[in-house]
């Protein structure tokens, strides 16, 4: 309890210096992207880090983003690590694409002699979209819907004897997001979830919904917020707290931490995530 407590006042003295350096030194910064005649509306929003979205709502032509993650989450009776390789682009103004291979590889068992710890595998591999179907920069605001589909594989030493694939999930979703002033920004992210299993043809079903909160400093693209992560299902109601900043390293390179507190459940304890993201130069589209 004593660590959580120093981490925690740890994590809110960062937040809060963040803050008040980018009120007295950060210089004013615009409501939305700067208006070219060429581009399409595109307005400024803070992207959680956690669970992220597919390119930048209202996305142009010929964006494109890198995105390597790693986590560490407490199990209690044995660490889980996670990681992830995704890519994202912009075929079309709008119109956002994802390829993800996320992992999951798990420490040795600490706590009972009987413990038995799930094996290591290549989660998912997964494809997504997200179509900006409105974007205002008068009212400061981007409605987007997507699609999001993991086709499940099979744990790594069991990929030679067993079926490679196992499961199919299938999750549509809706991101509202809107500034609610030049600094701060909301957003919400929900959806339902449906996994079919291959084995026996059973489905699984859960919604969630992540609501999002986050304070931007004027003149650049550094945030700190907080990301709350909610699923609602047969096992009940789920609920993740994951205080978050994002560091511009420059106009290329960002770099995500989030801190994860579980709310609802005694069987996990706290998590680190980092991600970092690269977002090559693109052409600008001709007139």
């Amino acid at each position: 309890m004593t660590q959580i407590i120093k981490w925690g006042g740890t994590l809110v003295a960062c937040c809060l210096s963040v803050i008040v350096w980018g009120q007295i030194y950060a210089p004013e910064d615009s409501l939305h992207f700067p208006i070219e005649k060429s581009l399409p509306a595109k307005v400024l929003h803070a992207e959680p880090l956690y669970i992220d979205l597919i390119r930048d709502l209202g996305a142009r032509k010929g964006e494109r983003e890198w995105n390597v993650g790693a986590a560490t989450v407490d199990r209690l009776r044995f660490d889980r690590y996670e990681a992830l390789i995704e890519y994202e682009w912009a075929p079309r103004d709008r119109l956002g694409l994802e390829i993800e291979l996320p992992l999951t590889f798990y420490g040795p068992v600490t706590a009972r002699l009987d413990s038995v710890k799930p094996s290591n595998r290549i989660e998912s591999l997964k494809t997504a979209a997200q179509w900006s179907f409105w974007v205002s920069p008068q009212h400061k605001t981007t409605l987007a819907l997507g699609y999001i589909n993991e086709l499940e594989l099979t744990d790594l030493n069991r990929m030679r004897s067993g079926p490679f694939f196992t499961g199919n999930t299938f999750n549509p979703f809706l991101v509202a997001a809107k500034r609610l002033s030049q600094n701060w920004h909301s957003s919400v992210y929900t959806g339902p979830q449906f996994t079919l299993r291959f084995k026996d043809g059973n489905w699984d079903r859960r919604y969630e919904l992540h609501a999002n909160l986050h304070y931007m400093l004027s003149g650049t693209r550094n945030f700190v917020g907080l990301e709350v992560n909610q699923y609602f299902g047969k096992a009940g109601h789920d609920i993740r707290l994951r205080p978050q900043m994002r560091l511009e390293i420059n106009d290329h390179f960002l770099v995500g931490i989030v801190a994860g507190i579980p709310v609802s459940t005694r069987e996990e304890g706290l998590s680190s995530f980092i991600r970092l993201i690269y977002e090559p130069p693109h052409k600008k589209k001709k007139v």
